[in-house]
Parts: structure tokens; sequence; C-alpha cells
């Protein structure tokens, strides 16, 4: 597995195995042990998503040494703020049976002048368990330039990565370039638009151009673009076949085709307008 170097000089993997909208449980686990047994070294989760536990315990038992894999949880938003958040980390420790996390994000920007401070307190907890080093890396998901500006400003150590939703037809390139200017890694949730995309007749003959299917086009195109995606499924074959992105290249043509597609296939979660 190829790897990007945050801006600590702390690798991680190209691709990682996301978990969003898998449910604590055995299903989970044997997902999870799948994707590691297929090469996955990446495997993303959040409080939220309610699944750490079943996470944790399939990386127990994968037989593949902790220090190899790359893990990432996250802060969800009824935990902001600087005391709340040490102790949702602490907990997700617990939950994922583990003494450090390699990513820890603050799930969801809070809003407006208010909102500002208590993402800066927010980051102030994620700065300590960082020079703790129980994280090695810590970063945010779903903030926009106008979210991250402000919080650059004040904070002490940068961002290392933003997860933001991120797919053909729905590419958020004003935040992208925002982040590879100032060297935060673009870590792509719903890569496939959670399957949104691939009904997309443009995408399914630029696929077949390939002899790939457009899953992993979309997934080839953000690793071109210098993304990382983060496809999530149960299916084993489809888990395995995701890592197949390696052996072929989107010309530019088509690379350009795809950027220029119009808007479609968003989740409609905008940082700026959720209700959570």
């Amino acid at each position: 597995m190829e790897s990007y170097k945050l801006n600590n000089g702390h690798m991680i993997p190209v691709i990682g195995f996301g978990t969003w909208q898998m449910e604590e449980g055995p299903q989970t686990q044997v997902s999870v042990q799948e994707a590691i047994e297929a090469g996955y070294r990446h495997i993303d989760t959040a409080a939220v998503y309610g699944n750490e536990k079943s996470v944790g315990l399939a990386i127990a038992a994968s037989g593949v040494p902790r220090e190899e894999l790359f893990v990432t949880t996250k802060v969800f938003n009824n935990d902001r703020g600087y005391d709340q958040t040490l102790h949702a980390f602490d907990q997700s420790l617990e939950r994922l049976a583990m003494e450090y996390v390699d990513l820890y994000l603050i799930h969801w920007p809070a809003r407006g002048e208010a909102g500002a401070k208590v993402n800066y307190d927010t980051w102030r907890a994620l700065e300590k368990v960082y020079k703790e080093g129980r994280a090695k890396a810590i970063g945010v998901s779903n903030f926009l330039p106008h979210h991250l500006e402000p919080l650059m400003e004040k904070a002490t150590i940068m961002p290392m990565a933003d997860q933001i939703e991120h797919h053909p037809g729905y590419n958020q390139q004003e935040t992208v370039d925002f982040c590879h200017k100032h060297n935060i890694v673009v870590e792509a949730w719903s890569p496939l638009g959670t399957g949104r995309v691939l009904a997309s007749q443009e995408l399914q003959e630029i696929a077949g151009r390939y002899e790939k299917s457009v899953a992993q086009l979309c997934i080839r195109w953000c690793l071109q673009g210098g993304t990382l995606p983060l496809p999530k499924s149960t299916n084993n074959e489809r888990i395995r076949e995701n890592l197949e992105v390696f052996d072929f290249t989107i010309t530019p043509e088509d690379m350009k085709t795809i950027n220029n597609l119009p808007a479609f296939g968003s989740s409609g979660l905008h940082p700026d307008k959720i209700n959570f």
C-alpha cells in the first residue's frame, strides 16, 4: 500500500477502509477483518458510527501488528469543547481497546463566530492528546476554508488532514485546493457517492475504456487528484476490487471530463446546513 506523508512526517496509506453506516456487531467485525486480509492498512471509524468496539475487535483478531495499521476516529458534535473532547477521546480509546490512534479528527465544524471558539477549544484538546502521543496525527472533517482559516490563525499545531465528501459530481475543488496549498491531506468520504454515482452513464463509458468498474474509476480519480479515498463495502469481492486501482492511469482528457461533470450525487450534508 502506497502512502502520503502528513505535514508532521507521519505516513498515511493512500486508501482507507470506511465504516460509516456499518452497525456495531459481527458483520462489521467480519468486514473489517476481510478488508485487512485484502490488504487495507488504514481503517476509518468515528464515535458517532457506533462501531468502534467492532473495529477494535477486528483489528485485534486480524493478527496484523498494531503498528502496521493506521486507525482514525473522530469526536462528534455533542462532545465538542475542551474537557468534553478529552473525555470523548478516552472513551473512543476504551471502545477500540487501543493505547493510541493514528489520526483523531473533529467530525463537523461548529458554525458562526461562537462556533469558531468551540472549534478552537476542541482543537486544543486534540493538540493535547497529540503532544501526549495518544494521537499520532490530528485533523478535521467537513471543514471548509472559512472554518479552517480562523482555526489555523490560533492553532499551535496545524491540521494534518481534512476529511470531506469528495467524488465525481461533487469534488469541492475550492476546499481541496485550500488544503493542498496548506499541506493538509484531503480524505474523501463517500468517494462512490454512497453508490449514487455508480449509475452515471458517462462514468460507465469512461470506466469501460479501462475495463474497470465505476467504483474503481472513482477511487483512481481521487488518487490522481491527490486525495485519499475511503471506500466502504460489506461485500468481500468489492472490498478487494476497490484496492485494484494501481494498474491503470486515467488520461488527462478523461480526468478533465470527470472534473467537469455537472453537480450530482451529493449527500446533501453541507457543514453549514446540518441540524445535528
